[in-house]
This record gives structure tokens, sequence and C-alpha cells, in this order.
């Protein structure tokens, strides 16, 4: 097979569409775990949305339960909310939804300017980290059992 490689220094949406598909292919191909998520409802979404008497957003929680896990992925309170106890009773809230949609497990990241002791005093542990990322910080992995 002959190829060319070409060098491109911006942004370009259709090459990067181009990989996901292969790789989703792939996964698909190999793993039936992934190819069982792509099925309409496989992936089952979690939103906890906190709002003032406003009716605006002023924080909450986005996750997704899937593979008997529920994966964090966005986790965000106004810091006038900050400290009264309502993280807790979000996060306790999100982990109830996800066990009972099947959910044995909890997976998140987080930066340490971030969340992690928040975390931490809530059963979750690091089980990986990347350091340096940014510069100066570290990037954990962390998961918690369900129970």
């Amino acid at each position: 097979m002959n190829y060319t490689i070409d060098t491109v220094l911006e942004s370009n949406e259709e090459f990067s569409a181009f990989l996901k598909t292969k790789i989703r292919e792939f996964n698909n191909e190999h793993s039936i775990h992934h190819k069982n998520s792509r099925q309409q409802g496989a992936i089952q979404p979690i939103h906890l949305i906190v709002g003032d008497d406003d009716g605006n957003w002023i924080g909450g929680i986005a996750a997704e339960v899937y593979w008997n896990w529920v994966e964090i992925n966005d986790f965000w309170l106004h810091p006038n909310l900050r400290g009264n106890g309502l993280g807790r009773l979000l996060l306790q809230r999100v982990e109830d939804i996800a066990y009972k949609k099947g959910a044995t497990n909890v997976l998140l990241t987080t930066f340490d300017f971030q969340a992690k002791t928040f975390y931490e005093l809530h059963g979750y542990v690091v089980v990986g980290e990347v350091k340096d990322y940014p510069p100066g910080s570290s990037y954990y992995t962390m998961v918690k059992l369900l129970n």
C-alpha cells in the first residue's frame, strides 16, 4: 500500500470525524460492550439541574450510565452554594439513581485544583494520576464501588 503523510496545523473537523468513525468501527468489531453501547437507549443520561428562583442554572451534574458504571462527566456548583452540603446531596442522588439503573461503580476525572479532596471524602479512590497536566497540577481518574 502506498501512502503520503500530510501535516495540517489547523482544525479539521472532517478528518477528526473520519478518525472517530474508524475507531468506533474498530471498537464495535472487537468489543461487544462498545457495540451494544451504540444501541438506542443503551447510554442512560442523568442530569441533576440546580436552579435559582428566576430559573437560572446555578449548578448540577451531568452523568451517563452504561456498562454497569455511571460516569460523572461534569459537576459544578456556583461558589455561593459550596460548603453547605448541596454537593454531597447531588453526588449521593446521582449515585442512587445510577444504582437503580444498574450501575455498580462510578468513574470520574478531576484535577487537583478542582474537587479531588471532596470526592475522597465521599469514598472515591484515585486509580490513575497524570502528573504535571497541566504544568504544576495533576489530573486524576477516580472510582467508587456503589453498595
